[in-house]
């Protein structure tokens, strides 16, 4: 099992529709993010000292090819529609890697 986080703003009038979105998630994305070996996926919402509102994802991946199922993913039409409806909602960091949507963060500490 690998653990991945990941950050990204998350424009202030939109946050309703964000919450909104994701207290109802589509069944099939769902279904999408089980079948790509995702577990124990969790989205956080907080607002920093620079007036920012930002998202931290959180996951445990239990599968055998990471970059693979994320494709997988990527490529599924329902996912691509629902990625449609929620990147209006979010604002990327200006100093995250090329091709990044959400930032990937470092795992510094862990305890079971």
């Amino acid at each position: 099992m690998q653990r991945y986080g990941w950050i990204i703003g998350v424009r202030r009038e939109k946050v309703e529709e964000y919450k909104k979105l994701h207290a109802a998630v589509w069944p099939e994305v769902l279904d999408m993010i089980h079948e790509c070996g995702m577990r124990n996926y969790s989205i956080y919402l907080r607002e920093l000292p620079d007036g920012g509102l930002y998202l931290f994802s959180y996951l445990e991946y239990v599968g055998e090819n990471f970059e693979e199922d994320m494709a997988k993913m990527a490529a599924d039409p329902m996912t691509q529609k629902w990625w449609a409806v929620c990147k209006p909602c979010q604002e990327p960091l200006e100093n995250r890697a090329e091709g990044e949507w959400w930032s990937e963060m470092e795992e510094v500490f862990h305890c079971d």
